[in-house]
């Protein structure tokens, strides 16, 4: 493990060390999602569009689950690796890595027994039904390997292995983009073929972290035997806590995410399937600004997490600095752009007028609010890497949880479609006013001018 990144290495380079591969794997993430989207939409089939569109939130809550173990293993165990605590470290990977996967086999179980009642719910229809089956059921068939996939590459970070971490995502992405037109138009297996090649992605990507866990990690683990002790677990419930506390509002950060796409689904029905389908590409657009600004700052999580369990508060608050001004900076450049290509963008992925028209609307109101998301992103990530389970719990709810329902329904209340269509931006910023009010009152240790770096040890104590 390089400490000396972690401890003493100038601030720009040890948070770009570690955000810039997490950065690059995203971006190849971003190009399967273009991909994907690309040839999805080029099958001529609006209504095949709508029901991928209607039921990729299942997707996303299979990578919400994931988080649980990864980013809330992650926090917990890059604090203990700034204690010194890498024994304790490496069991409780165990326990993660396993966790993932019984909860991956529960999925199963659950998805495929309420099949039926979730797709009423997620807003299918007669036109789109068949679609939206074909990919959830796949989708659910693979979900331990995609929940699975989320937390070896979320620990290896805390060790300092960004890269690799990068490599395994990156090389599953990679044979995603190279299987989805081979199954959608080759073999013209549509909607379920792009469900296919995303889960087999997702297993050569499972077969590449656990080779690197067994041969190259030194201070993490997937052996069983670690997290029991004289045939008992040996995994107490404050440590479980500590991992849940920090994983659920990780988890329902992604789940609001995906209850945010049904809330607009839903609100946006009555206007037609082609209002759906153009809001989820316009969607999968914004998502290229707001997956690069997630990639860098949850990049930075094991240094804030490290610096924090060793008591550091003088390092952890230039880091902070740097996070803030520097993302505030990256969202405000890429709002700019893609608000001026917004027509382009929309084009390449359709070719139907009347949806490009829409879509091209729909963008560029999303867009508006990219800054605010900046400032939550990186709050939540530091609430999440300091162990504040209170505010990364509250922030994960509001965004596209409670904030996105009060803006949805006063919006479509009082200006119809384009309230519909505004409700995400001001959702946004009335998120990002509760971030900072949250941050002033659960970091208070972050505003004094002299900060001891004893402070948080005497906290924790």
């Amino acid at each position: 493990m390089d400490n000396e990144l972690f401890e003493k290495a100038p601030i720009p380079r040890a948070y770009m060390t570690l955000a810039i591969p997490v950065v690059l794997s995203m971006m190849v993430t971003l190009v399967y999602n273009t991909v994907d989207t690309y040839f999805i939409a080029h099958t001529g089939n609006t209504d095949m569009v709508a029901g991928v569109s209607i039921a990729t939130p299942v997707f996303t809550v299979m990578i919400a689950l994931g988080d649980i173990f990864g980013l809330g293993g992650s926090s917990v165990i890059s604090r203990l690796y700034g204690k010194g605590r890498f024994d304790d470290g490496r069991r409780l990977s165990v326990f993660c890595f396993w966790g993932a996967v019984l909860t991956g086999v529960i999925v199963i179980i659950l998805g495929l027994t309420f099949h039926d009642p979730i797709l009423t719910m997620l807003g299918a229809d007669d036109s789109t039904w068949q679609y939206a089956s074909q990919f959830y059921s796949l989708i659910i068939l693979g979900s331990p390997f995609i929940i699975v996939s989320m937390t070896p590459s979320n620990l290896l970070r805390t060790e300092g292995f960004a890269g690799p971490s990068a490599v395994g995502s990156i090389a599953g992405t990679a044979i995603n983009i190279c299987l989805n037109p081979l199954f959608i138009h080759v073999f013209g297996w549509g909607a379920a073929g792009s469900a296919g090649a995303t889960v087999i992605a997702n297993i050569c990507t499972d077969i590449y972290f656990v080779w690197f866990l067994l041969k190259r990690s030194r201070n993490l683990s997937i052996d069983p035997r670690l997290m029991f002790r004289s045939g008992r677990l040996d995994i107490s419930r404050q440590e479980a806590s500590g991992i849940f506390a920090i994983g659920i509002p990780a988890s329902v950060t992604n789940l609001m995410q995906s209850l945010g796409i049904v809330m607009v689904n839903l609100f946006l029905l009555p206007y037609g399937n082609d209002a759906v389908a153009a809001m989820g590409i316009a969607l999968k657009i914004v998502m290229i600004a707001v997956m690069i600004l997630v990639a860098f700052a949850f990049g930075g999580q094991p240094l804030i997490g490290y610096n924090y369990g060793a008591g550091n508060m003088g390092r952890l608050k230039a880091l902070l600095k740097f996070a803030y001004s520097f993302l505030g900076m990256l969202a405000l450049a890429m709002t700019v752009v893609l608000i001026a290509c917004a027509r382009p963008l929309m084009g390449f992925f359709s070719t139907d007028a009347g949806i490009v028209d829409l879509g091209t609307g729909m963008l560029r109101v999303q867009l508006l609010s990219t800054v605010c998301v900046s400032v939550v992103l990186v709050t939540t990530c530091t609430f999440q890497s300091a162990g504040k389970a209170l505010g990364a719990l509250l922030l994960s709810v509001s965004r596209q949880g409670v904030m996105l329902a009060i803006t949805l329904f006063a919006g479509s209340g009082l200006a119809g479609y384009h309230g519909v269509i505004a409700a995400q931006a001001f959702a946004d910023l009335l998120t990002a006013v509760l971030a900072v009010m949250l941050f002033v009152v659960l970091l208070p240790e972050l505003r004094g001018r002299r900060i001891e770096k004893r402070e948080i040890a005497l906290s924790d104590e």
